[in-house]
């Protein structure tokens, strides 16, 4: 008689043998493939689950192996897309699960065409945009999604309910998120795996309908420091909020506020404009960029930064230039990298 892999899993009484069969038959939206994300995939496809969609943009390096579980030496040394290498582990851990690696941007496009046959997305990404873009599918679609970030020793998460809870729109008019990034303030692998543990956690409950067990809470900490918090955040549910109030028009699923990039015509120049108008404080941008060794100058109309292979040129209003490539994955990722 085969023995049944999940029997340790299905003797938790809260999951059981029907949330175990709920389990095979559900489909997660995963949004990046690196700490966070190959780490919750191999956790859901370990536990059972029928279905993973992981898409992620970028492609293995060997700084990634000090916290990305999934990857190895070899997929670094042939810079395999993050995607394809965690489709083909995570197929090796469990053969019954069916897994599709995307390699590309999560642009509103591609999400709109697959989230209908989606159950839960769990944010792994790497920057805000994309987290606004999920959050207005989210809530346009009705599907439930959990949010997740971590650097340093510090991380947060929070479980995102259409209908039900604020909307990351809401909370971002009361709370303040953190802006750095692990490119500019480093990380620790235990605190991506605390992060991975409450988004698996909290997946669960919702995969197997049990919602009444849901942390229901803002949750963030600090290992290093010894420091947690669980905030109530039911109040900051906004009625005017564009995303998931009274008067809805998902303003992050609409082009004109999103990421455009251009190549600049014989000048090996991609132009960058962020996804909302901003107003930068460059005495600040500036300090801190210095801080992280960046080489600056400024004038009171643009910050020069000196990369080591490319010039990064920033406006006011959040518009850049990175200069000497063509290649607009580049530039997003070195613009992502400067700016959190």
């Amino acid at each position: 008689m085969r023995e049944n892999r999940y029997s340790r899993q299905t003797l938790f009484s809260p999951i059981g043998d029907s949330g175990q069969s709920l389990l095979g038959k559900k489909h997660v939206l995963i949004i990046g493939a690196g700490a966070l994300g190959s780490s919750t995939a191999e956790m859901l496809v370990r536990s059972g689950i029928g279905r993973i969609t992981i898409i992620d943009r970028d492609y293995v390096e060997r700084s990634n192996l000090q916290r990305q579980q999934l990857y190895t030496e070899r997929d670094a040394k042939n810079r395999i897309p993050k995607a394809i290498a965690a489709e083909k582990r995570l197929r090796e851990i469990n053969g019954d699960c069916e897994i599709t690696g995307i390699v590309g941007e999560a642009t509103v496009e591609l999400l709109e065409d697959i989230i209908e046959e989606i159950d839960l997305i769990i944010d792994a990404s790497d920057n805000m945009e994309i987290r606004m873009i999920i959050n207005d599918l989210s809530i346009k679609h009705g599907v439930p999604w959990i949010y997740g970030a971590c650097v340093g020793s510090s991380g947060m998460t929070f479980t995102i309910l259409p209908e039900i809870t604020p909307c990351l729109h809401c909370l971002l008019q009361v709370m303040p998120m953190n802006g750095m990034s692990c490119d500019t303030a480093g990380i620790i692998s235990p605190a991506v795996q605390l992060v991975v543990a409450h988004q698996v956690t909290e997946a669960l409950k919702i995969l197997i309908q049990d919602k009444n067990s849901l942390r229901g809470t803002f949750y963030s900490f600090d290992l290093w420091n010894n420091t947690s918090q669980n905030i109530k955040v039911s109040r900051a549910k906004r009625t005017d909020c564009r995303t998931c109030g009274k008067e809805r028009s998902y303003p992050f699923l609409q082009k004109e506020n999103q990421t455009k990039t251009a190549i600049l015509c014989g000048r090996d120049t991609v132009q960058i404009r962020p996804s909302f108008k901003k107003e930068l404080n460059f005495t600040y941008l500036a300090e801190s960029l210095v801080k992280r060794g960046y080489k600056v100058t400024q004038n009171p109309f643009l910050l020069n930064v000196q990369l080591k292979d490319n010039r990064f040129v920033l406006f006011k209003d959040g518009r850049a230039l990175v200069h000497q490539t063509k290649d607009v994955v580049h530039a997003k990722n070195l613009y992502d990298q400067l700016m959190g």
